[in-house]
């Protein structure tokens, strides 16, 4: 079985992220021994969001234009509002979504990250959760929503907020100790 110490993270970000849900998971993994790598679109730091305003910024590790997806074991997407919203148009997003996705890889999403998944085309049919202003997104787009801490679905982990960052983290080390998934391509 694997195990977090040999595993590696990707988060992938960009302006606008909710600063706990980006630092939180980066850390901890990181202190369980897991190798963690920032990408975002052009390599560059991102400013995330905290509280009423700007946070400050995260150093990128590499930009998206670099990342290999054979490279890593799983892919965290923090929220906020700006930094999915942001993502979910980028073509080259949602093909490394897909790509871990139909590997069978660990995906972890928290807050509104759940609207890339939906506009990657993986969530019909899966049980997940999300911030509560996007349930109706999930739904709509054939999820079955649920208000939990977190959710998983084959590997598939979602959270609702900060405030589940402990049992979202604790799922992700998890599922990447379980290994790949067998799940339906996207």
């Amino acid at each position: 079985m694997p195990q977090i110490t040999d595993a590696k993270i990707l988060i992938v970000a960009t302006h606008g992220f909710e600063q706990s849900e980006l630092e939180a998971p980066r850390d901890r993994l990181g202190a369980a021994g897991a190798t963690v790598h920032l990408a975002t679109l052009d390599g560059k730091p991102a400013r995330g969001w905290d509280g009423d305003d700007w946070g400050h910024e995260v150093p990128a590790d590499l930009s998206l234009d670099d990342v290999d997806p054979a490279d890593y074991d799983a892919l965290v997407l923090p929220g906020g509002q700006i930094n999915p919203d942001l993502l979910r148009v980028e073509e080259d997003v949602l093909t490394l979504v897909r790509s871990f996705h139909d590997s069978g890889k660990t995906l972890a999403a928290i807050c509104h990250a759940p609207w890339i998944l939906i506009e990657a085309g993986i969530v019909k049919g899966r049980d997940m959760t999300s911030y509560k202003s996007i349930s109706t997104d999930v739904k709509n787009a054939g999820a079955n929503w649920k208000d939990e801490a977190v959710v998983t679905d084959q590997g598939l982990i979602t959270s609702r907020n900060p405030n589940d960052l402990d049992a979202f983290i604790s799922k992700i080390i998890e599922e990447v100790e379980e290994g790949k998934h067998d799940r339906k391509a996207a």
